[in-house]
C-alpha cells in the first residue's frame, strides 16, 4: 500500500508507539487522524484530532463517519493491567479483553466499509510477542493479545475479497510507558518499531516481527507445531 496520500486513522495516537506512527505517517505524506478519547491531548503537528473511545461503540461509529475518507486503520490503542487470570480482579481482566480484543474488532467493523468504499486499503493491528507466549504473571494481557492475533487472521481472510489487507505487528518490549519497569537494554525504540510497521504496510507483509524477542518466540511456536521427525 502506498502511504503517500493515504488517509490513516491511528487509535491511541497521542503517546507511545501511536504517536511515532502518526509523526512518521505525516512525514511520508499521509493525511492522519489521531483517534483518541480526549482530542485536546492530540498535539502532533499535521495530525487531525478525532474523538474515539474503543470501549464505546457509538464513539467508534461516529469517528468512522467523521473520517469518511480513511484508507488505513491502525489499531494501536491498548492497555496492560498486570492482572493474572486466577487472582487478578475480574473487572481488570474484562477491561483488558474489552480494550485489546473487542476494541480492534469494533474499530475494524466500523472502518472496513469506509476503507472499502474508498477503493480499499489496509488494517494494522498492534499485537505482542505475548500473543504466542503466555506467562502466568501477564495472563490477562497475553490472553487478550492471543485473541487479537486470532482476530487478525480471521479478518485478513474475510476482508481480502473487499480489497483490505490486514496485518499484525508483533513486538516484545518497547521503550514506552507500558514497559517503564523493563531495563533499557531489553527494549527496542518505539520510533524504530513504527518505521518497521509502516514498511510492512507498504510492502504488504501479513505479519511484522519488530524485534529479536518476537522473532525468537514465533520461531519457537513454529517449531512446536512441527511433527517430530523419525
Amino acid at each position: 500500500m502506498e502511504l503517500k496520500n493515504a488517509v490513516a486513522v491511528v487509535t491511541g495516537a497521542n503517546r507511545g508507539l501511536g504517536r511515532h506512527l502518526a509523526v512518521q505517517l505525516v512525514g511520508r505524506g499521509a493525511k492522519v487522524y489521531g483517534a483518541v478519547r480526549r482530542p485536546e491531548t492530540m498535539d502532533v503537528p499535521g495530525v487531525i484530532p478525532l474523538q474515539l473511545d474503543v470501549l464505546d461503540e457509538v464513539s467508534v461509529q461516529e469517528a468512522a463517519r467523521a473520517a469518511s475518507d480513511a484508507t488505513l486503520l491502525i489499531n494501536n490503542a491498548g492497555i496492560s493491567t498486570g492482572a493474572t487470570l486466577m487472582r487478578g480482579d475480574m473487572a481488570e481482566v474484562r477491561r483488558e479483553m474489552e480494550t485489546n480484543f473487542f476494541g480492534p474488532l469494533t474499530a475494524t467493523r466500523a472502518f472496513a466499509p469506509v476503507i472499502e468504499g474508498n477503493g480499499g486499503g489496509a488494517v494494522l493491528n498492534i499485537l505482542s510477542a505475548l500473543s504466542w507466549f503466555h506467562p502466568a504473571a501477564l495472563g490477562s494481557y497475553s490472553a487478550s493479545k492471543a485473541a487479537a492475533w486470532a482476530l487478525t487472521g480471521a479478518t485478513r481472510d474475510e476482508l481480502a475479497p473487499r480489497g483490505i489487507a490486514v496485518s499484525a505487528l508483533n513486538v516484545g518490549y518497547m521503550d514506552t510507558d507500558m514497559a517503564a519497569d523493563v531495563p533499557a537494554d531489553q527494549k527496542v525504540a518505539a520510533a524504530d518499531v513504527a518505521a518497521q510497521a509502516l514498511h510492512g504496510i507498504e510492502t504488504g507483509l501479513p505479519e511484522i516481527l519488530a524485534d529479536e524477542t518476537s522473532r525468537y518466540v514465533k520461531q519457537g511456536l513454529s517449531a512446536a507445531l512441527r511433527p517430530n521427525a523419525g
